[in-house]
């Protein structure tokens, strides 16, 4: 049997447009076949759909997006008004710009340095910066034994335990028991192991020059490579040539 309705692939959005049958008031198509009739019927609820969905999108952008001039201005007056608020502040203290950090409270504080913690590991030039140096002092300095006894005994003991600039003893410190000194090398022993064990061992490449004498000497001199390795390449080149020195 032959099908007088539309093959599949004829009803994509990408055919060449023909002229839709007539249909009445009431919407339906008396010149079509049944399934015909189905599939105008579709196809017309499909384009009013369509059509619903580009109307609703255009209204949310307008309502989650404000006026690019109201927006700009409102935004300015806010650091205008942060700024001068911050000013008076800092004025009252005795401070200047550099010194705002001091008007943060403890809460502040300890909600930026959650942040910090929440932040991905450091990588490449990031390690040594200001950031990973504190996260660094913390882990090393969570594991240390306080003893406030011992603490106040040398602070009686010594009047000058906190010393000023005008202090004759300087470069003279409290003499530091034994077993302190022992827990101070157990940590640098503790953390060669734990630096160690993180090393993983690198393919050695017999093509490559050899300019280091152990391993730690090769991961220096890598990361002098990167800093300088461009302005003393012309160096080298003289060397490996000869003409480093005049004749």
């Amino acid at each position: 049997m032959h099908d007088d309705g539309p093959k599949p692939d004829e009803n994509s959005d990408s055919e060449p447009d023909q002229p839709a049958p007539e249909n009445n008031e009431d919407g339906s198509f008396p010149k079509l076949s049944a399934r015909q009739k189905k599939w105008m019927e579709l196809r017309a609820k499909m384009q009013e759909a369509k059509k619903r969905n580009q109307i609703e999108m255009a209204n949310e952008k307008k309502r989650m997006e404000a006026p690019t001039e109201s927006r700009g201005v409102s935004k300015q007056k806010w650091l205008d008004d942060r700024k001068k608020k911050i000013g008076k502040l800092l004025d009252a203290n005795g401070l200047d710009m550099t010194k705002a950090y001091m008007l943060d409270t403890q809460e502040a504080a300890e909600e930026k340095y959650k942040k910090w913690e929440k932040d991905p590991a450091p990588f490449g030039w990031d390690v040594f910066n200001q950031r990973t140096l504190y996260n660094a002092y913390k882990k090393r300095t969570k594991n240390i034994e306080v003893d406030v006894e011992e603490y106040n005994r040398m602070k009686e003991a010594d009047p000058e335990f906190y010393r000023d600039a005008s202090s004759l003893q300087y470069g003279k410190a409290p003499k530091t028991s034994e077993d302190k000194i022992d827990r101070m090398v157990q940590e640098l022993k503790d953390r060669d192991e734990k630096r160690r064990a993180f090393s993983r061992r690198r393919t050695f490449r017999e093509e490559k020059d050899v300019d280091s004498i152990n391993d730690r000497n090769e991961h220096f001199n890598k990361k002098i490579e990167r800093a300088f390795g461009k302005y003393t390449l012309e160096i080298k080149n003289n060397l490996e040539r000869g003409t480093a020195l005049p004749d």
